[in-house]
């Protein structure tokens, strides 16, 4: 008895470390969702990773206490994990150290399905799942299971300074006449906005303002003019596009924005100090995700501003065919922007899998998602709160339903592209502030120059996912 006792247990030893490196197969693996019984497991604490932004601005308290006094009686408390937005549930998940309930962008959770960390969510068993976008579900499948349920759409929006306007904005900035300012509707225009406001004489003043260390905000100048990640629609990793089409078109565009701004866009100053240089006045425009808005809001009414009076919100302007933002007589299409789904998945290591997903249908609930966008201006992922907001929520589930958002890659292969393309779009800000003659002159000041330079990184890519395959 003593020696099959022994037998079992070096099995489980093995099928957990099976698990853990992804050994395991998929239909093995699909299996698990059978541990949501609908039965809630009594008296036990669920860890939250929530992101710093909810947690900084009170809506993690607000989840968490209506949580609890709705499931007290059966001993269930939801708690703060404690934890930065940024921890890796691979590292502490074995441990016992990882969340229970992690709410994160459908990136980072889906990097968690190869190894086995996360557990494969049973769609039917959450409220209203069909209200829900079909495209926000979409960035969670994989094997034939959905891994994370849908909280907010992301997609980077033109937060301005409607009051900041020029006072003759409806007869010389208003080429057709729509009653909309061409500087918040076409790059060109913004751009020639951003110049005169570079050229006149008040060395604080600027136009469009972004730092492009995260390129995040800047791929989808390339996606727009052509170029992708991986082809397939993002399955398939042998097939790098970042050069593909006419993407350094879109490489040329974030040079000439880096020209009209300063030597802060080369790193990560500008996001530092985005919100209050908007609510100064200093910026006239910049470029973020929805779930900082009440960042801005907070830093006008600080200024002692209305922010209904003074803050603009818009989805990014129209891009030249050309590539040229100097071309403000050309045509123009709709940008693509790179965007995400942020949603909560369940760890594998968790003891209360029934808790946690009644946990997830609590805060996916409509009335917790309408608060989660008054304190944090989140787009909701739910199609009827997002059609009662109206306005950029609107907006922005459109562009997810028209394909104007292309959703990060749900595979752990897309950590091996941020290194390449961070460079990349650093390498060509840092070029308006290269000299020349110096020992450090400007190195793209062709077109060709400019294409080959978006070639070498979409090569690095490649051999980086070479050398780790």
């Amino acid at each position: 008895m003593k020696k099959i006792i022994i037998i079992i247990g070096h099995f489980i030893v093995i099928f957990v470390i099976l698990i853990a490196v992804g050994l395991i197969p998929e239909d093995v693996e699909a299996s698990r969702s059978d541990i949501f019984t609908g039965e809630l497991e009594r008296n036990v604490k669920i860890k939250v990773l929530e992101n710093d932004i909810a947690r900084e601005l009170g809506y993690l308290d607000e989840l968490l206490n209506a949580f609890n006094e709705e499931y007290k009686e059966y001993g269930i408390e939801a708690v703060d994990a404690d934890m930065s937005e940024s921890s890796d549930l691979i590292q502490d998940g074995p441990y016992g150290y990882g969340p229970d309930v992690l709410y994160q962008a459908n990136d980072s959770i889906m990097k968690y399905v190869d190894g086995r960390h996360i557990l494969p969510i049973p769609v039917t068993e959450i409220e209203d799942y069909e209200d829900i976008q079909e495209g926000a579900w979409d960035a969670y499948s994989k094997n034939n299971s959905i891994w994370g349920v849908p909280v907010n759409v992301q997609e980077p929006l033109l937060f301005y300074r409607k009051d900041l306007l020029p006072d003759d904005w409806q007869q010389n900035w208003d080429k057709d006449k729509n009653n909309v300012p061409d500087m918040i509707e076409y790059w060109p225009d913004l751009y020639a906005y951003s110049k005169e406001l570079y050229d006149d004489n008040n060395p604080d003043s600027f136009g469009f303002m972004k730092s492009y260390e995260q390129p995040y905000f800047s791929l989808g100048y390339l996606f727009s003019y052509g170029g992708y990640i991986f082809g397939d629609d993002n399955t398939n990793i042998d097939d790098i596009g970042i050069s593909a089409g006419n993407s350094y078109l879109g490489a040329n565009v974030v040079l000439q924005q880096a020209a009209i701004m300063d030597e802060r866009c080369i790193d990560g100053s500008i996001t530092s100090i985005a919100y209050q240089q908007l609510a100064e006045g200093n910026f006239f425009a910049t470029a973020t995700t929805p779930d900082v808005t009440n960042m801005f809001i907070e830093a006008i009414e600080g200024e002692g501003l209305d922010p209904d009076e003074c803050l603009g919100v818009t989805t990014m302007p129209k891009l030249p065919v050309s590539g040229d933002l100097t071309d403000r007589d050309g045509e123009v299409f709709d940008s693509i922007s790179m965007g995400g789904v942020h949603g909560y998945a369940i760890s594998a290591y968790t003891e209360s899998p029934n808790a946690c997903l009644a946990f997830i249908n609590f805060a996916t609930q409509y009335e917790m998602l309408k608060t989660r966008n008054e304190l944090l201006g989140v787009v909701p992922a739910r199609t009827s709160l997002a059609e009662e907001l109206r306005g950029i929520n609107m907006e922005v589930i459109k562009d997810l339903q028209e394909g104007k958002i292309y959703i990060m890659p749900s595979n752990s292969e897309l950590t091996s592209v941020w290194g390449a393309v961070t460079t990349l779009f650093t390498d060509l800000a840092a070029d308006p502030y290269r000299v020349a003659g110096s020992s450090n002159p400007p190195k793209y000041l062709t077109m060709e120059a400019i294409k080959a330079r978006v070639e070498q990184a979409n090569q690095e890519i490649i051999d980086t996912l070479t050398t780790l395959g």
